[in-house]
Formats: structure tokens, sequence, C-alpha cells
């Protein structure tokens, strides 16, 4: 059965591939202030999705007929700590510092809450992706922050912008990295029964 798709997120990326799959959907995004309560990547991920998909869904009519509320977040995670949006580009500098040559791990937590019929379920999970980065100089890193590509990204890059040229490789799904893994979402709905292409 067909629902209507609804991203809690203001994220032009996860935007971006939900558009690229030929996925119809409207964009509400969750404004409230995140609260993490665990510093587990894994917990975190979920947790916040979780917030973000709760807040929309809190929003929309019971009578709003079929739907998917799809709440997602990313985050970067080197050695256990995890790494998030840069403050400023000292910060953003440091992570990059420390992602330098090694390897981490990309955790996106999804939470859809499905309505629709009488039925009203949640599906919750993450995707993980290891990514290898090569070493980048000083130099490097410094000029990769003053293009300001960083600053609104979890662990200071985009895989799929300037920062490309310093991936080594991955492993795991790439549009986890981007920020939202379609292809797990997908077939999580499908399993379901509901379709949203």
């Amino acid at each position: 059965m067909k629902y209507r798709l609804i991203l809690a997120s203001a994220s032009p990326r996860r935007r971006e591939i939900l558009a690229r799959i030929g996925a119809e959907f409207e964009v509400i995004p969750a404004t409230g202030e995140e609260m993490l309560t665990s510093r587990k990547p894994k917990q975190a991920a979920l947790e916040l999705s979780r917030q973000k998909a709760e807040e929309t869904a809190g929003t929309l009519s019971r009578d709003a007929g079929n739907i998917v509320v799809l709440g997602a977040d990313t985050i970067v995670s080197l050695d256990g700590e995890i790494l998030g949006k840069p403050k400023d580009k000292e910060d953003a500098v440091r992570m990059l510092g420390m992602l330098n040559g090694r390897e981490h791990s990309v955790f996106t937590g999804v939470t859809m809450i499905v309505r629709g019929s009488g039925l009203e379920k949640i599906i919750s999970f993450y995707e993980e992706t290891r990514v290898f980065m090569y070493p980048m100089t000083e130099k490097q890193i410094q000029a990769y922050v003053e293009t300001g590509e960083p600053m609104d990204k979890a662990g200071s890059y985009g895989i799929q912008g300037k920062c490309a040229v310093y991936i080594e490789k991955i492993v795991g799904d790439y549009y986890n990295v981007v920020g939202l893994p379609v292809a797990a979402i997908y077939q999580n709905l499908e399993k379901s029964g509901i379709e949203i292409l």
C-alpha cells in the first residue's frame, strides 16, 4: 500500500537522496532542541533520529492518512568518541587532524513512524559505514576548512564534496555517509508492505 513520506529533517543532502530514487515526499523538519542521553555513537544516532521523527509526527493530525514520518541523524565516531558538527574553523581543523590517515565509523540512526488504517508502528535501526581516509598535510586540512564545506557536517567533512579526494575507501553504504541509508530504509519498509515509490 502506498504511503505518504514525510522527512523530519531540513538536510538538503537527505532531500537530494530521496529525490534521486524518485520518492515523492514532503519536508516537515523537526525544530526542537535535541537531547542526548547516550554517549555511545549507535545509541546516540538512534536517539536523535527518534526525537526528530516523534516531534514531526506529533504535529500531524491522527487522520492524516497513510504516512511514514522519517527521522534520521548521522554521527561520526572515532575510537568510540562522537565527532559532531564543528563549532568553528579551529574545531574543524582539530577533527580533521584526528581523522587524518585513519579509519572511522559513520552511523546513521533511522526512525520511521508508520501510521495508517488503524496501524501505528515504529521501525528503528542504524546503519554503520567504515571510512578510511588518506593522510592530509596541515596545509591541505587548512585549505579544505577554508572552503567552508566542513562547517555544517558531522566530523567536519563531506564525502560527496571536496573531501572526496581524501577518501581511500569505504566499507558499507555510501549514502549512509552522506546522511541517509536509503536502501536499508526502502528494504525495511518493503518488508512491512509499505510503498513509498
